[in-house]
């Protein structure tokens, strides 16, 4: 139990003591530099529930605590501020506890029911690219916050394998590609794909400019280009089940899944089950129409049905059309009920999608809880911003997408240039550098991404991402490295118990930051932030490092505060690696 969960309780039974009132709740912040205390009780929301003066009711709080709570050492009230100085006996034996505690902070599963975690779903007609990245890095760190806050979690993706996209990659391979392959042309087999996707394109708009030269509207030369035509006459074959359009299908999306099992395997992210537009598209169908003899629905005159939203300030949404074929709608409505039969203990699910689809799954999870399922109140769409580069947008038709593979190799390439500036590399092999560089490359992309807001838009700037200074990946890194190197110079046994000492300003400064690493877990769970993990991992190295700065660890002629200095310092590379493994980054253990 962390200090504010103690004196939550004991500030609540001082105020039902002194003034009879139970109190819901206590706000609590740090204390600031510029006065004594180590944690401040606000006193000014409490006068919502006790009438007076705001300082005097602090002083007579203050006065129960430090009568009634053994950690409670002192306190000072200013204006409407109780500040309250901490025991330094309670954060030794919280140190103790902790100490030898493997995965502080986590919590195996505590709950029965399970949450499945939806990312990365890519189309099979082009490789992952860096919006893909945020997707993967996102949807990977909810799921393992979401684990170590107590939790079973499921981790999967749809795969986007149909469709008319799908078809013009087929069909440019077909008409331009004379039989290569991934093995014929050295390439991934997803990038191969990608390339006859642009190829489409290219013909695709070739065509188009012919017929309007010839004097066609502009509008019809888009829908009459003979590629199009072929590709949506492909598409029909495939939805009958043509044995050589589906043989040709099924070759060129194994090439694909090939393709991203490298990338996920490179970028350190991984699922425990896969789901395949393919066969999830016809879903749903069979739960429209449960669902208009529900009345949830309603069939309009030309056989369409639709659902209608507007009490809920939404509009109207058509679920089937009038051919009785699905929409995206109807098919993800039939997914959702698929995955909790597959998996009956899932009781939630988080979708990483982007933030254009805010509208869709505002619409998906409505309809979910009309047709009475107890799971949908626990749906949860993790929207996030568009990640931009300095040079623009991407646009993956086009070919000027930034590739996920290139852009991994770039990261390595520039952690290994800054490195070599920095010249500390001495002893390395060059093995030993590649996989150095390999850590700092992806740990400043992966960084750089999950500090900021999921809702925030990004422009990545993939040289301020591996700057060693400030907050930024490779400097928490560095932290981390510099830790195993006092443990490596410590050449006597730090592992003894050691007597308590009064504490040093820093070290309680960095015990109280500790303390919060359990909260700082739940709470990034509880609002699916990878952020809040990231900004406390750089708020705790950088009271580390001003730790570091201003008390001595192994020059201590002290042995008992020796001993000490070098435990906690090594519960701190434990905490900064277990909170970058929830991030899915890697800690080097030399730099």
């Amino acid at each position: 139990m962390n200090i504010q969960e103690v004196l939550t309780q004991k500030v609540k039974e001082a105020v039902l003591s002194i003034y009879s009132i139970e109190l819901p709740t206590v706000e609590f912040q740090p204390t600031r530099k510029d006065f004594e205390g180590d944690v401040t009780v606000v006193v000014f929301p409490i006068l919502r529930f006790v009438k007076g003066n705001p300082a005097q009711i602090g002083e007579q709080i203050g006065s129960y605590l430090k009568e009634n709570v053994a950690e409670v050492e002192n306190f000072n009230v200013v204006k409407g501020f109780l500040n309250i100085v901490i025991s330094d006996a309670f954060y030794f034996n919280f140190f103790n506890a902790i100490k030898d505690t493997e995965n502080y902070g986590s919590i195996a599963a505590v709950d029965a029911n399970a949450v499945m975690v939806e990312y990365s779903s890519p189309n099979t007609n082009k490789p992952l690219h860096l919006g893909h990245i945020r997707n993967n890095l996102l949807g990977y760190s909810v799921a393992e916050i979401i684990k170590a806050s107590g939790k079973k979690v499921y981790k999967t993706q749809i795969i986007n394998d149909r469709g008319i996209h799908i078809c013009k990659s087929m069909l440019a391979w077909k008409l331009f590609g004379n039989g290569e392959t991934p093995e014929s042309t050295g390439l991934k087999g997803d990038k191969l794909v990608g390339n006859y996707y642009v190829k489409f394109d290219k013909e695709y708009k070739a065509q188009i400019a012919e017929l309007i030269a010839a004097g066609t509207d502009a509008k019809e030369a888009e829908k009459q280009a003979p590629i199009l035509v072929e590709a949506q006459e492909m598409l029909r074959k495939w939805e009958a089940g043509d044995a050589e359009v589906v043989a040709l299908w099924k070759k060129m999306n194994q090439w694909v899944y090939k393709g991203f099992e490298v990338t996920y395997k490179n970028l350190g992210v991984d699922f425990d089950t896969y789901y395949y537009e393919s066969e999830t598209y016809l879903l749903g169908k069979n739960i429209v129409d449960e669902g208009l003899e529900k009345g949830v629905f309603f069939r309009k005159e030309d056989g369409s049905v639709w659902i209608d939203l507007s009490d809920e300030g939404l509009d109207e949404k058509i679920v089937l059309r009038a051919d009785g074929t699905a929409v995206y709608m109807t098919q993800d409505i039939g997914t959702a009920i698929q995955r909790v039969k597959d998996h009956p203990d899932v009781n939630g699910m988080v979708y990483t999608v982007g933030n254009e689809q805010d509208y869709h799954f505002n619409v998906l999870f409505l309809i979910l809880k009309k047709l009475g399922f107890t799971w949908a109140e626990q749906l949860y769409h993790l929207s996030y911003g568009m990640v931009d580069l300095p040079s623009g947008k991407m646009k993956s038709r086009e070919g000027t997408v930034v590739d996920a593979d290139d852009l991994m190799k770039d990261m390595t390439a520039t952690a290994a240039s800054i490195s070599e500036e920095l010249g500390k590399l001495e002893g390395y092999s060059d093995t030993e550098k590649e996989e150095l560089y390999r850590i700092i490359g992806l740990g400043a992309l992966k960084y750089y991404i999950l500090k900021v807001d999921p809702k925030k838009r990004i422009l990545f700037n993939p040289e301020e991402s591996v700057e060693f200074q400030g907050n930024t990946g490779p400097f928490i890194q560095y932290t981390y490295a510099r830790i195993q190197s006092i443990l490596r110079k410590s050449d006597f046994d730090y592992s003894v118990a050691v007597d308590g000492n009064e504490l040093q300003e820093k070290e309680k400064e960095l015990l109280k930051q500790m303390q919060m690493f359990p909260s700082v877990i739940q709470n990034a769970a509880q609002n699916y932030s990878p952020a809040l993990v990231a900004n406390y991992t750089y708020d705790l190295v950088k009271e580390f490092n001003s730790f570091y700065q201003n008390v001595p660890i192994l020059p201590e002629e002290d042995l008992q505060k020796k001993i000490f200095r070098v435990q906690l310092s090594k519960k701190v590379g434990e905490i900064i690696k277990s909170a970058f493994a929830l991030l899915g980054i890697e800690v080097p253990e030399r730099m």
